[in-house]
């Protein structure tokens, strides 16, 4: 169902019976930043919080000396900046790292400070298990009934090396045979995309489905409209109309499965989706070089 040219084309098949048949559904649920107030407010930064099932998801509009701390954070999180201008300093564990223009951190578990300076758009990718965000979300009561098709979170292995700060380019080139750009941790997987200009066609749209995780698709520029269709199943009572959602940047659209959805791009300008997971995906893992990180952070199973 991929549209033309789409690799994840190529993604080899859910294994048959894995999944579990649905029995009921969740519904999807989205966060329109530029409609909404900030969950925090300081001089120097606004930030707000949405959450799915299995992550939290901090957007923060921010200027020089803006200063995000976690004192006792108990996973491993993402720090992404989705622009050339941006700058920060990361600390951590004793260790002092920067990182410039487009890029993606991530930042151990523990107490952590990350310190602005240069202002533009910081995203920080949380896990649930960081409670007292969780709380802060302006979509926390959500999920108060879990997504029943969506397993139990569990972390992939530790990084190769300990702990550390880890900071990639976000601009890595593209290749022929590799789709996105993309980045895992022991807990999180983002896609660090490009964009296009202009509306995708609707004659090249890449509808498809996950059996039992998440797809979180921020919206950092442009204009989108999220299309989703739920499976019949035998009851009848657990239909749902599709949904055409129509969300501008920033927000966030947390797609649930095993929903078929597609996202189209329809400002004439630049539209541009940053998608994350959580935790990492195996089938993207499994395509020899599509992960760009892959030799520091293990697959589960392999020593």
């Amino acid at each position: 169902m991929y549209g033309r040219n789409d690799l994840r084309a190529t993604l080899a098949p859910a294994e048959s019976g894995k999944a579990p048949t649905p029995t009921s559904f969740k519904g999807a649920s989205y966060a329109r930043f530029y409609g909404e107030p900030p969950q925090e407010t300081t001089s120097v930064a606004r930030t707000w919080y949405a959450r799915g099932q299995t992550m939290v998801v901090a957007y923060s509009e921010v200027g020089e000396g803006a200063v995000f701390e976690r004192a006792d954070q108990p996973d491993e999180y993402a720090v992404l900046l989705p622009d050339e201008d941006g700058e920060i300093e990361i600390e951590s564990d004793g260790q002092r790292v920067i990182a410039r223009g487009k890029s993606v951190a991530f930042v151990p578990s523990g107490a952590s400070k990350v310190t602005v300076r240069k202002g533009s758009r910081l995203l920080r990718l949380f896990t649930v298990r960081a409670v007292d965000l969780v709380t802060r979300c302006a979509n926390a009561d959500f999920y108060e009934t879990p997504d029943p098709n969506i397993p139990p979170f569990q972390p992939w292995p530790d990084p190769v090396g300990g702990r550390k700060v880890r900071v990639y380019s976000g601009s890595v080139g593209p290749e022929q045979c590799r789709f996105g750009r993309l980045y895992r941790g022991s807990t999180i997987m983002v896609n660090f995309g490009d964009g296009r200009v202009g509306e995708r066609g609707l004659d090249n749209l890449s509808p498809h489905h996950h059996d039992d995780f998440e797809q979180y698709s921020i919206a950092l520029d442009g204009d989108y409209i999220h299309h989703l269709r739920w499976p019949w199943i035998s009851d009848g009572r657990e239909w749902r109309e599709d949904e055409h959602e129509r969300c501008a940047a920033p927000s966030v659209a947390v797609i649930p499965p095993p929903v078929t959805h597609t996202s189209q791009g329809v400002a004439p300008g630049l539209n541009r989706l940053l998608d994350a997971f959580c935790p990492p995906r195996f089938d993207f893992s499994a395509k020899p070089g599509w992960v760009l990180n892959a030799e520091d952070y293990p697959m589960p199973g392999r020593e």
